[in-house]
């Protein structure tokens, strides 16, 4: 049976380190300070920024909300950015997505300084990020990547398999591995024979967006497996439930350990988030990164 990787205690334990640091700035009169930006009223982005700006001021940090209204154009948009580039006292900025259809989103987030981009987008930390460089790295790769560190240390030699290719979580997730030594091949809708390549992973990150696409005999015996998906499935009584891209229950059975969803990977994205903003103020006043700090970032 395999081991559960608690997301909700790694998250709780990244917090505090972020709590404790963020102190210690305090004392030299800095306050990190996150912008978030949200554009309309659709209620899953406000309760996102919601959580957002709670654990933000939980962590010590200064929250800065701009909500528009759905009627914002994208030059205003942009004007608010630019202010908020210029603005010492925010070290960050997000821009919850999706924004209305008449913004280009592209447009917005490369307008944001590749040094205030703490949800990793910018193609200046993109590239960071390929070439091997410090820079931000995107919130839910980090994640992944600081439970993998938990689990199994030094992931060096390792075969790693990264179902997905976007933008959001396979690419930097494949970058990732690569800085960390591992083998990685990146497989998508068109690889062929999926289930012989995750036979073949030692690590298997799984982000494809396909409700239990992975199955328990696909797994590699003592396998850690990483599962990004989230996904809505009818449930008793009408209510609907959630499961990811790995069938969780018989992967349970083959797999070394295992994220569960919910409670993986999720809660350490937001951590992720205000770890960005606090290397991001760290960054621009010169200051060190802490030795708990994951080094890619």
């Amino acid at each position: 049976m395999a081991h559960i990787i608690d997301g909700k205690t790694a998250a709780r334990t990244l917090r505090t380190q972020i709590t404790q640091q963020v102190a210690a700035l305090h004392s030299q009169g800095i306050t990190p300070g996150l912008a978030m930006v949200l554009v309309g009223e659709d209620p899953a982005s406000a309760s996102y920024v919601r959580s957002k700006t709670r654990q933000t001021g939980e962590c010590g940090m200064r929250a800065f909300e701009h909500g528009l209204p759905q009627s914002t154009t994208q030059q205003q948009l942009l004007q608010l950015i630019e202010r908020l580039n210029d603005d010492a006292r925010v070290h960050g900025i997000l821009v919850q997505l999706p924004l209305p259809s008449h913004i280009d989103a592209d447009a917005i987030l490369d307008s944001i300084h590749p040094d205030k981009d703490v949800d990793g987008f910018h193609p200046v930390n993109v590239a960071r990020l390929a070439g091997g460089t410090p820079g931000i790295v995107p919130c839910t790769p980090l994640g992944c990547l600081m439970l993998l560190r938990g689990v199994l240390g030094d992931l060096t030699g390792k075969q790693a398999l990264v179902i997905g290719r976007s933008q959001l979580v396979g690419r930097p997730m494949s970058h990732l591995l690569l800085s960390e030594n591992c083998t990685v091949t990146t497989a998508h809708s068109r690889s062929r024979d999926l289930a012989g390549l995750c036979r073949q992973a030692d690590i298997l990150v799984v982000a494809a967006g396909q409700p239990e696409l992975v199955r328990g005999s696909w797994i590699k015996p003592g396998a850690t497996v990483i599962d990004v998906g989230i996904n809505r499935l009818p449930g008793e009584n009408g209510k609907p439930r959630l499961v990811g891209d790995v069938a969780f229950r018989e992967a349970q059975e083959v797999a070394g350990a295992i994220t569960p969803v919910p409670g993986g990977v999720g809660p350490m994205t937001i951590a992720c988030l205000l770890l960005n903003t606090l290397l991001a103020a760290l960054r621009q006043h010169q200051l060190p990164i802490p030795e708990w700090a994951p080094q890619q970032s």
